[in-house]
């Protein structure tokens, strides 16, 4: 069981959920050790593949940055995946005897690593990122010309993280059903966090009373 607190109304095991909030929100935290032992985090864009009931993250860092050093030589880290998030109110609860809380959906990864240093395995996995976020940049790419990409690819170490463990934590006070309509109104009438928060409870089916 991965470390994070995760009380049973809040644990989600649906692949699919996990997925979704991690190509949703690639924008990752890479947790790993130092050399001395204390965590080290490069907080970066992830490309999720799945296949045979199993989760692939790709992604990179500058060759200046350790972290792949790092990995190289203890494989084992965490990745996590922040979705949307926000502050709830007191005032949506019927009874004021109640407290401020921040409502959020995450999905922590254990990882195994292996670097790719090979210049044209980095190209395909730039080709990944590329895919999720500009696919016109391609053609900018391939027509910037072998030059400058031999270039830039020797200034980036690629990594393959094996997800070998999961855990997905859907925080939406489904244990206060009291609030959940004003909850629903209050999230669905402010940005777009909170927005994304109310279509969440919505497809969880939290209609309130």
């Amino acid at each position: 069981m991965l470390p994070m607190y995760q009380p049973p109304q809040f644990r989600s095991g649906d692949p699919a959920i996990a997925a979704e909030l991690m190509r949703r929100h690639p924008f990752a935290s890479l947790v790993s050790t130092d050399d001395a032992g204390f965590p080290f985090v490069t907080h970066l864009p992830l490309h999720l593949e799945q296949g045979e009931g199993r989760f692939v993250l790709w992604g990179h860092c500058a060759k200046p940055n350790p972290h792949w050093r790092y990995l190289q030589a203890r494989p084992e880290a965490l990745a996590v995946f922040l979705g949307p998030h926000a502050y709830l109110s007191p005032q949506v609860y019927p009874d004021l005897q109640r407290v401020p809380t921040w409502n959020y959906l995450t999905v922590h990864c254990k990882v195994r690593a292996r670097l790719v240093e090979d210049a044209q395995e980095k190209d395909r996995l730039l080709k990944k990122l590329i895919g999720d976020h500009e696919p016109p940049y391609a053609q900018q790419w391939r027509d910037l010309g072998e030059e400058f990409q031999r270039k830039m690819l020797a200034g980036i170490v690629g990594f393959e993280l094996e997800v070998v463990e999961w855990a997905c934590k859907l925080k939406l006070n489904q244990h206060r059903p009291e609030a959940h309509a004003r909850m629903r109104e209050a999230y669905a009438g402010g940005g777009t966090m909170e927005q994304e928060l109310a279509d969440w409870m919505q497809r969880l089916g939290m209609e309130g009373k």
